[in-house]
């Protein structure tokens, strides 16, 4: 029975998405920061999209950061790396992780791994390798990750350096990895190799009163995200850690055709490529050079955002419903969506709500059926369902 959330246990075990303990470990990187990284693996038989939360006990103070993952496909993993520069102890001691999952859909990256004589180890650590695309479609911004081993335990989580827009049928690119300076005498030797074309880093910023979503592919970092008050520039801290050439590739939702965007670091004007995908949505790449850090700014947002009335709801609210929906799933799956909703805020309840104790009619399914049919609309279902928990018909308690 598929569920979109499970209990935790140590070492991140829900249900059949797991990171295994010896896959999970932290470290400070060449420049002082402390650095989390593990590995999450899908033994289910459907794909999800993995939640993890990472805490780090620094002195008497317990630090704790959530990032939800790509989809991740039915027998795949995928790794993932967390940087605290808020944390300032020596001996920061890392908390056993949480690991919760939502049920999405997922098709395969019709891209492999080349295992031939082009995969090489150098004596510095970093590896040369290429892949190829397997499909009869294009991949756009495909990414690779690899888990780096130590002679007897995992040492790091790396990603490609190298900005790769797109990879058409039957086409080979080339790509490096590189670890981190403070682990490069101890690498052995990279395995579990993933590759996605879907954005890791999600983040938000309050724009005009609103949250405004937005995410990033990078092999360099970013925080502290600020819009000014019109809502027209953008203002971030970065930080690359490498004595590298890498990328920095933005996803913003268009709001206008006419958006005009340029990057700024440290008030040094960038060169950028500034493209808009097949879902809308503008991208924004330009060079990282090595060890850059400081003030970025992203200007040419269009003045006057709104995201209006619109109810916009996660595709795995969706597919969890139509799980429910057609019997493939209990009410918790169903009450995930709810909770969600809640959360934001999109439906008004005021009471706890406690699993065991939701009463949802069978009848109800039949609705959600129109609704994932697209048969009616965001709006609609959500004004019956509020309606119908209003009345007591649905009990979320």
């Amino acid at each position: 029975m598929p569920f979109s959330h499970a209990n935790t246990s140590e070492f991140g075990y829900a249900s059949k998405v797991l990171i295994p303990e010896e896959e999970f470990l932290s470290y400070f990187d060449s420049n002082g920061i402390y650095t989390v990284v593990g590995n999450v693996k899908n033994e289910n038989n459907f794909a999800v999209i993995p939640i993890i939360t990472v805490l780090v006990k620094d002195d008497s103070m317990i630090h704790s950061k959530t990032i939800q993952h790509v989809p991740l496909a039915s027998g795949k993993e995928i790794p993932f790396k967390i940087k605290f520069p808020e944390i300032l102890g020596n001996t920061p001691i890392l908390m056993p992780p949480k690991l919760a999952f939502n049920i999405t859909e997922k098709d395969p990256v019709s891209i492999e791994i080349l295992y031939d004589k082009t995969l090489i180890k150098h004596d510095d650590g970093h590896i040369t390798a290429r892949i190829q695309n397997i499909g009869d479609k294009t991949v756009y911004y495909p990414k690779v990750y690899a888990v780096v081993h130590g002679y007897e335990m995992v040492l790091d989580i790396v990603q490609n350096i190298e900005f790769i827009e797109k990879i058409e049928p039957g086409e080979i690119v080339e790509f490096s990895m590189y670890p981190d300076l403070a682990i490069t005498e101890d690498v052995f030797y990279y395995s579990c190799f993933a590759i996605t074309n879907s954005f890791v880093r999600p983040m938000y910023a309050e724009r005009n009163g609103e949250n405004f979503y937005y995410r990033y592919d990078s092999g360099t970092w970013f925080t502290s995200p600020q819009f000014n008050n019109e809502g027209t520039e953008l203002s971030l801290r970065t930080l690359n850690s490498y004595p590298l050439e890498t990328y920095a590739n933005f996803e913003f939702p268009a709001f206008s055709d006419d958006e005009k965007f340029s990057v700024y670091v440290n008030g040094e004007k960038k060169k950028i490529i500034q493209s808009i995908d097949e879902r809308g949505n503008w991208h924004v790449a330009y060079t990282v050079q090595p060890r850059e850090g400081g003030e970025v700014l992203i200007t040419g947002f269009k003045e006057g955002w709104d995201p209006g009335d619109r109810i916009l709801l996660p595709d795995w609210v969706k597919v969890n419903a139509s799980w429910w929906a057609n019997e493939l799933g209990e009410d918790e799956l169903f009450v995930k969506g709810v909770e969600f909703m809640i959360k934001e805020k999109i439906i008004i309840h005021t009471n706890t709500i406690k699993n065991d104790e939701t009463t949802i009619p069978n009848w109800f399914k039949n609705t959600t059926k129109w609704w994932v049919d697209e048969k009616i609309d965001n709006e609609t279902f959500v004004n019956v369902l509020q309606n119908l928990i209003n009345r007591e018909i649905i009990k979320i308690q």
